[in-house]
């Protein structure tokens, strides 16, 4: 930013490109709202705790739309066969008090098995609690205490 707060002031980015990232920030986030406010089914894996998957050194939290989705999901793992429990969580609830409880980096993932249709909540700054945020130092997460 500048002095004066203006991001594309001597930034080389141009005020399209500015402007587009903008947009995609605000579906972002439409998206995140609808996602706290929507209840989705999450299978329990082994001993029954939430069916999660580690990607990169980061586990993720799978979460559903619906039965369909728990479906298609479990077709491209060829476990078909297999009688999926699950729970209805509200998303809020996954990414404020489940993401934490994991005791490791931790997101969600909805409707993976869905390609581009599906979403991947990371464990960042303003979307999980700042405690559970890989993006932020520890002198930030801890409120200037560390």
């Amino acid at each position: 930013m500048s002095e004066n707060g203006d991001r594309g002031a001597g930034s080389g980015i141009a005020p399209a490109q500015m402007a587009e990232v903008a947009a995609r920030r605000r579906e972002f986030a439409e998206l995140l709202g609808e996602f706290r406010r929507t209840p989705v089914l999450v299978p329990l894996g082994d001993e029954q705790g939430l069916l999660t998957a580690d990607f990169n050194g980061i586990r993720f939290i799978l979460a559903f739309s619906d039965e369909q989705a728990v479906a298609r999901y479990a077709i491209a793992r060829g476990e078909s066969a297999h009688d999926w429990t699950y729970q209805r969580v509200l998303g809020a609830r996954l990414l404020d008090v489940a993401v934490p409880a994991a005791g490791v980096p931790c997101g969600v993932a909805l409707d993976c098995a869905d390609g581009s249709e599906g979403m991947v909540f990371p464990p960042v700054a303003g979307i999980v609690p700042d405690g559970a945020a890989v993006d932020l130092d520890d002198e930030v997460r801890h409120g200037g205490a560390v």
